[in-house]
């Protein structure tokens, strides 16, 4: 079943970008950590948003996370640890299921003293088994822990957010 169409998960980005610059207005960069490809999917389409309205000051990052099993392989972002100190940061993923990929996608961050570090998703699911809150989210939905969430955000397609 469709939850979210393309419209409204277009209305949803702008949004949730419009928040990120009211909450980080004086912030001198922010950085978007995009996890693995529909996290970075979607931190693309909220960095091109955060750049319509007129911030110049976005860096885009990939975070690669193994989410099945995140302590298998190290957790590698693209960029060096070291520029992230003082920073705002903004982790970007498609779903907030349990928190545990967001979780662990931390880890690298805890390396250095960043200033803030906030979470943005486009689906937020209230059945948390982490310590994590979602700072920014187009959608928060009560979900069985059977049913499963698929954010289809291709690039150069019709996006949908559908749960079965």
């Amino acid at each position: 079943m469709q939850i979210l169409d393309d419209r409204k998960i277009r209305q949803k980005i702008r949004r949730l970008a419009i928040e990120i610059m009211e909450n980080n207005y004086e912030e001198p960069e922010i950085i978007l950590a995009g996890i693995n490809n529909r996290g970075m999917a979607f931190a693309r389409l909220l960095h091109a948003e955060l750049v319509a309205i007129g911030s110049q000051r976005i860096t885009l990052t990939h975070l690669r996370i193994n989410p099945a099993d995140p302590l298998s392989s190290d957790i590698k972002l693209e960029l060096p640890i070291s520029y992230l100190e003082g920073k705002s940061i903004i982790i970007v993923d498609d779903v907030a299921n349990t928190g545990r990929t967001i979780f662990y996608a931390c880890k690298p961050i805890l390396e250095t003293l960043p200033k803030k570090v906030e979470i943005a998703v486009m689906v937020d699911r209230t059945h948390k088994s982490f310590p994590v809150k979602v700072d920014y989210f187009g959608l928060s939905l009560a979900t069985t822990l059977l049913e499963n969430i698929d954010v289809q955000i291709p690039e150069g397609q019709t996006f949908g957010v559908f749960l079965n």
